[in-house]
């Protein structure tokens, strides 16, 4: 407790002592705010591309520029890439076992490795059979039960995630088990990563209460276990079947190959297996939505040059193929324009956070500092994309100026960019140009066939 004071009078002295250096802020904190991009956003106007907050002991950076965030995210990944103490999500839930939300360290260098090697560019090619297979099985469900669109794109990326991961393909994602103890898995760790909801986050000693003083605490070491007992069986199931030599190739037996050479124990590769489950499924599904978003609200405009482009290079006799991809320029500035457009991940991810202190034009970032970069600011910045909330893929086909090689900052910055990007964008890529080569996307009708308009901000009515 005392190292917890002495450690919060240094911090409150150094803010103290460089008040006049910090970026600009308000003086008061909303509070019940409900969609907090839209608020970030809001500061982004009124203080410019660097905003400091108090939330609670911990100084909040958001950033409101691809530069801004390039500049620190990625030219200062050094200080940049730890991550701030999730206390119940991270360390009480997760036993500090999840990478994505592990602070800089050995354990989070050997996991990112292990998903750098099983998801890299060249390895991520090797799935490619696997992306074929399921979107086929796609636009059949699409063909048969179009109203079941958003099932049907959550079975694909789930069935590709799984088959990736485990080697076993998801029929379907309302009865598949391990798709619903995944997702009972994700939804514990939400309802915990809410903040303000515990006060441990701002008092983290709190973390040292003997359970039977803190049931908070003994309740979510309770769901830790369901959490252990799912990741291990999965990893189990995946050795008996290497032990048996009837193991498919997948990046659970990727893991098993170079556990030993990295020192990981089970607890750490059974988890580490999970990862991509938890980061993909949603990310690949929701882009896709909003790409269906995109064609209902805009698609006179852009579906038939698109159209144009398919019929000249693939013509009516065959589905686009991985092979063509590097030939449909258009069909890749929809993928890139629809992941601009409405980031599934509005927020930015998972927050990072300093090691170090910081001067970036001449403003003050201290160590310890949580850095936000939320791409529905940075997406929507009129100074890189003019009238961002139109749908004009054209953005990709003409030279602009804009950090980094993708023209968006979908995958994030620097050592904490999505390890998976390589896999996703090829399913974003590939089933846009079959959809669009396969069928007529309209607005849904009402019942005096009049055209039922869908509110472009509210992603669920897609």
């Amino acid at each position: 407790m005392l190292i917890f004071l002495v450690n919060q009078l240094q911090q409150e002295w150094k803010l103290y002592s460089h008040r006049s250096q910090l970026p600009p802020g308000p003086n008061a904190i909303k509070t019940g705010i409900r969609k907090p991009w839209i608020w970030f956003q809001e500061l982004s106007k009124e203080y410019g591309d660097v905003v400091y907050l108090q939330l609670g002991p911990t100084p909040t950076i958001v950033l409101g520029s691809a530069q801004a965030a390039w500049d620190l995210l990625e030219k200062k990944g050094a200080i940049f890439s730890s991550r701030p103490r999730f206390i119940m999500g991270g360390e009480l839930l997760s036993g500090g076992m999840r990478g994505l939300m592990a602070p800089y360290s050995p354990f989070w260098r050997r996991w990112r490795k292990l998903l750098h090697s099983g998801f890299m560019q060249r390895q991520s090619e090797t799935y490619r059979p696997i992306q074929n297979l399921e979107s086929k099985v796609l636009m059949h469900e699409l063909l048969t039960t179009p109203n079941d669109f958003r099932k049907h794109l959550e079975r694909y990326a789930a069935s590709v995630i799984v088959t990736v991961t485990y080697g076993r393909r998801v029929e379907d994602v309302s009865t598949d088990i391990v798709v619903q103890r995944n997702a009972e898995s994700m939804g514990r760790l939400t309802s915990v990563n809410i903040p303000g909801k515990f006060v441990v986050e701002r008092y983290p000693v709190l973390k040292y209460l003997p359970t039977f003083l803190a049931p908070w605490k003994a309740e979510v070491l309770r769901q830790r276990q369901k959490d252990i007992h799912l990741y291990t069986e999965l990893m189990d199931a995946v050795r008996d079947k290497v032990a048996k030599g009837t193991a498919p190739f997948c990046f659970a037996k990727h893991l098993l190959q170079e556990q030993e050479s990295l020192g990981m124990t089970d607890l750490e590769i059974a988890y580490t297996a999970g990862s991509p489950f938890g980061a993909g499924v949603e990310t690949s599904a929701g882009s896709l939505a909003s790409f269906l978003l995109a064609c209902v609200k805009f698609g006179p405009r852009f579906i038939p040059k698109a159209q144009q482009e398919l019929d000249r290079i693939i013509g009516s006799g065959r589905l686009p193929a991985f092979e063509d991809l590097d030939r449909l320029e258009y069909i890749r500035a929809i993928a890139s324009e629809t992941l601009r457009w409405r980031p599934v991940a509005v927020l930015g991810g998972t927050p990072h956070a300093s090691t170090a202190d910081c001067i970036y034009k001449d403003m003050f970032i201290p160590k310890g500092s949580t850095v936000i970069a939320p791409l529905w600011t940075i997406h929507l910045n009129e100074v890189d994309f003019p009238e961002p909330h139109e749908f004009r893929p054209e953005r990709f086909t003409e030279h602009r100026e804009y950090p980094g090689t993708f023209g968006h900052s979908a995958f994030g910055w620097g050592r904490r960019i999505c390890p998976g990007m390589h896999l996703g964008s090829a399913s974003v890529i590939l089933n846009i140009a079959r959809i669009l080569w396969a069928f007529t996307v309209n607005p849904a009708k009402d019942e005096e066939d009049r055209d039922i308009d869908v509110d472009m901000y509210v992603y669920d009515q897609i």
